[in-house]
């Protein structure tokens, strides 16, 4: 991309407001959803679009994208925020929707920003007047509606996924903003590492790139220059910070894959999420107890120093502070990625509890119950138990622990890696000792 130039034009709207476009081709992105031929395009430009969920992160064009809707259907844009909205506002609208149907035939988009902040009973309210055809309803969200939004509401709208612009559709609107950008008196050039910089820094959000280029413009003026550059944008952005929504989607997703990445023992990746998270605000303690998790399900006997590890790491962040103590995290993190795996211990603890859950309560053995009273004794509890420790090996070789029911099941199964090799020896190990002893071998 060469040197772009551009003068500053006499309207005073906000760059965003003065490009937003009005028609499917000046639309940027999404050409999956609205690219010639798609069915929601053909249905935008035939007026005929049923109500929808817009879904997808800041600056893609969910707001855009309704209104180009109203304007082919040639229906009136109605607007609500969930932010500050509430069943009056909801009411309103629909009145007004009402009356525009009633008096000259025209249809309502009713645009509902941020629609999950909405409660149940809120969504409710739009229910029978998407039904009845008062509204076309567009509801714009970042998170995921299936979480989101109740089910009544989602049988009646199609979700739409909007995706990150990209490199060529920022490029795209890059080259709008600068060609708006125009009068007599300010002409002014972008120069290349600018663009870049403008592009890295957008991440995919057509607003923030608009709000950037509009700022470092009128920054440029007041400082007499020419020419927008590399330095001063990094002025105006000291720093990039990376998408992040605490608690919400993405949010999930990085620390979902900061867990695939250490369960599949890439520590590389594992650092690079978890300074995706920290950079992006996220709380370093919510990644330590992450790892506590991935250190019992996905490590567990094949490396039990991982789990002492993990919880150290936790101690010294509340010991010293988050400087040394994020650091203890990203090296309880390498090690957890690097250490070797087995969820034997996961599996083996979900199938017993489920078993459990399924099965009648099988009687504990006389032999193993308690006996602090002469009347239990009398019972028979604890006789014939054989105390380990008087045993060879401290092994009591052919004593039954588990429910008549149960005896010979095998619920845990290591693997072959790290620990629990060894661990898997030593099952074998008992097992022949215990057959030895069921059978009156007396060498045992």
């Amino acid at each position: 991309m060469s040197n772009l130039t551009f003068d500053f034009a006499p309207d005073v709207r906000p760059l965003a407001a003065r490009l937003r476009p009005t028609s499917l081709q000046d639309y940027c992105g999404q050409q999956h959803l609205v690219g010639p031929g798609t069915a929601l395009r053909l249905a935008i430009e035939a007026g005929q679009v049923s109500s929808l969920i817009l879904w997808g992160p800041p600056g893609t064009g969910k707001t855009t994208l309704a209104e180009i809707i109203a304007r082919y259907a040639k229906a009136q844009v109605l607007r609500l925020s969930a932010v500050t909205a509430g069943v009056k506002d909801i009411r309103e609208a629909i009145d007004q929707a009402k009356a525009a149907l009633q008096q000259s035939g025209q249809r309502s988009v009713l645009f509902v920003d941020e629609v999950h902040r909405f409660n149940k009973s809120q969504q409710d309210a739009f229910l029978p007047h998407i039904e009845d055809g008062t509204i076309i309803f567009v509801g714009a969200t970042t998170e995921n509606p299936a979480f989101a939004l109740n089910n009544a509401l989602l049988s009646r709208t199609r979700v739409c996924l909007l995706k990150k612009l990209t490199a060529a559709d920022l490029e795209q609107l890059l080259s709008r903003a600068i060609a708006d950008i125009s009068s007599n008196t300010n002409r002014l050039a972008v120069d290349e590492p600018a663009q870049q910089l403008l592009l890295a820094i957008a991440d995919g959000d057509a607003r923030r790139l608009l709000n950037l280029v509009e700022l470092a413009g009128q920054a440029a003026i007041a400082g007499e220059s020419s020419v927008i550059t590399a330095a001063l944008v990094k002025e105006l952005v000291p720093q990039i910070l990376p998408g992040f929504d605490n608690q919400g989607d993405l949010f999930y997703d990085l620390i979902s894959a900061f867990h695939k990445s250490v369960r599949g023992s890439d520590a590389d990746a594992a650092l690079y999420w978890y300074c995706r998270i920290l950079e992006g605000g996220g709380d370093p303690l919510y990644v330590a107890r992450r790892l506590l998790a991935i250190a019992s399900e996905d490590i567990g006997n094949a490396d039990p120093r991982a789990l002492t590890i993990a919880v150290d790491a936790f101690d010294v962040y509340h010991r010293v502070g988050p400087a040394e103590g994020e650091r203890a995290i990203a090296q309880a993190a390498v090690y957890c990625a690097l250490a070797p795996k087995s969820n034997a211990v996961y599996l083996a603890f979900n199938h017993v509890r489920q078993l459990v859950r399924q099965s009648p309560s099988y009687d504990v053995p006389l032999h193993l119950r308690n006996a602090p009273t002469s009347l239990q004794k009398q019972l028979g509890h604890g006789t014939h138990y054989r105390y380990s420790h008087d045993e060879p090996g401290a092994v009591s070789a052919g004593q039954q622990y588990l429910p008549d029911e149960l005896v010979g099941s095998r619920f845990y199964q290591p693997t072959d890696r790290g620990l629990e090799k060894q661990l898997a020896e030593k099952l074998q190990y008992l097992d022949q000792l215990n057959q030895r002893a069921i059978q009156g071998d007396d060498n045992v």
